[in-house]
């Protein structure tokens, strides 16, 4: 028999087909989604969220103090489609004793082969290159042409060495780089041993680095971290690329510094704001390869990381232990 108050339970948005199948076979759970590829507007989300138990959402959905007031005090767990949770007002969280779940480890790799893609096509100006055939601009094999930079002897600067940022740096090594740098809150030897990577301040990373991979999670600290004076410190032949969150860079510096030829060439899988605007002025520049915050899209990634959220979600709401939860 099903029980007689069933827990309310709030989806944001259509989510892939096994975190769905573990949500709506919950036999307690009373699951209501807005049933859409597109981002929940603002007013359904406070409508639908209004006496929820539990909130599963995606880190498009900004879950501040205004939303949390608005849910009530039913509301005992927040759940997360994403290893980020910027969006998600943790204080208080913390304060009303909500439970917060999370996907971190299971986007590494996919998030991983995105940023090597990502580098690789901007350092070797893939995308300038396939225009050049589709408009007839390849008209004989030519020296110079469309030459970029490789990895080979290079050295690497990885900001923020977490998961994602050794997973880069371990699909890096094979391809020859001489010598691996990193950055962060305080050195990782155990963890930067199997590189052999250096730590260093921001500053020489820049200056040294001949590839600069952004893999860190966006705080105050790390807010517009990548600015003009970080730019003007790097190599006019250096890549730089950012899969963590828009706000780590300043996008209006990045442009001067991609215009000017200040440096060779930029690789984006993250904007500020998403979308991008297509009157962008860094949607002109050849030399900087965006693409739509596809990290983790993978079809077996996105599948498993839906069904984590499911599992936090209903785990939280149970009294029992999250599969992956967040320490508040």
């Amino acid at each position: 028999m099903r029980p007689a108050r069933l827990m309310k339970v709030f989806v944001t948005r259509r989510i892939p087909p096994e975190g769905w199948a573990a949500l709506s076979e919950a036999a307690d759970c009373e699951v209501e989604q807005w049933d859409s590829d597109e981002p929940i507007p603002r007013k359904e989300l406070e409508r639908g969220v209004a006496g929820a138990h539990g909130l599963l959402c995606l880190l498009s959905d900004r879950v501040d103090k205004k939303l949390l007031d608005l849910a009530g005090a039913d509301l005992k767990v927040v759940s997360t489609l994403s290893v980020g949770v910027d969006h998600l007002a943790l204080d208080e969280l913390k304060k009303r004793g909500i439970r917060v779940g999370y996907t971190p480890d299971v986007l590494t790799d996919a998030t991983a082969e995105l940023a090597v893609s990502l580098l690789l096509s901007a350092c070797r100006r893939l995308p300038e290159a396939i225009e050049e055939v589709k408009n007839g601009g390849w008209t004989s094999w030519k020296p110079l042409w469309l030459c970029g930079h490789g990895l080979t002897q290079s050295t690497v600067g990885v900001i923020g060495l977490g998961r994602i940022g050794q997973a880069i740096a371990r699909r890096l090594k094979p391809f020859g780089v001489q010598r691996f740098l990193y950055t962060g809150r305080q050195p990782r030897p155990r963890e930067a041993e199997e590189f052999q990577a250096e730590f260093v301040s921001v500053p020489e990373l820049a200056a040294t680095s001949d590839f600069i991979v952004v893999a860190c999670s966006l705080t105050p600290a790390t807010k517009e971290l990548c600015n003009k004076d970080f730019f003007q410190k790097m190599k006019k032949t250096a890549v730089f690329v950012n899969i963590s969150r828009g706000d780590v860079v300043n996008q209006d510096d990045l442009y001067q510094a991609l215009a000017s030829g200040q440096i060779a060439a930029a690789g984006l899988d993250v904007t500020t704001p998403e979308p991008l605007p297509t009157n962008h002025p860094l949607l002109t520049l050849k030399n900087c390869v965006i693409l739509p915050h596809i990290g983790s899209a993978t079809h077996r990634t996105r599948n498993t990381m839906s069904l984590l959220a499911a599992n936090n979600l209903l785990a939280g709401l149970r009294g029992e232990p999250m599969p992956s939860e967040l320490k508040l």
